[in-house]
């Protein structure tokens, strides 16, 4: 039970992942699909700041000589940084994701996928 507990993070990690993948795959509305994708995402970036984050470890930012902690242990910045563009990067996916949609619903008047396959079938050539 204490490996279940210590890599806790990781497991609410893919549990999120399998959810989301399962809503992507599984659901026909255009935004569930779209919500799916955001927790997916949101899986990946809480995996890759747990692995960035050491216990014990500080900002790595340097003090005057002799004001701060003797042999101190520093976390590495680069992965939250890479996690707040990849952030950025999901919200303007959502954004055009959401647009497409809505275009969608103003051409076919559904968004539902298997309603709109249907119909592009149905359309003569």
């Amino acid at each position: 039970m204490s490996a279940l507990a210590a890599h806790g993070v990781y497991w609410m990690c893919i549990c999120l992942m399998m959810v989301g993948l399962y809503i992507v795959i599984a659901r026909d509305h255009l935004v569930k699909k779209i919500m799916g994708l955001n927790i997916f995402q949101v899986s990946v970036i809480m995996f890759y700041v747990a692995l960035a984050k050491i216990n014990g470890a500080t900002a790595p930012i340097l003090y005057a000589h002799g004001s701060g902690p003797e042999n101190p242990i520093y976390s590495n910045p680069l992965p939250h940084v890479l996690m707040l563009t990849a952030i950025v990067v999901g919200v303007a996916t959502t954004a055009l994701g959401l647009a497409l949609v809505v275009r969608i619903q103003e051409a076919y008047g559904t968004v539902e996928e298997d309603e709109i396959v249907r119909m592009d079938r149905e359309e003569p050539a």
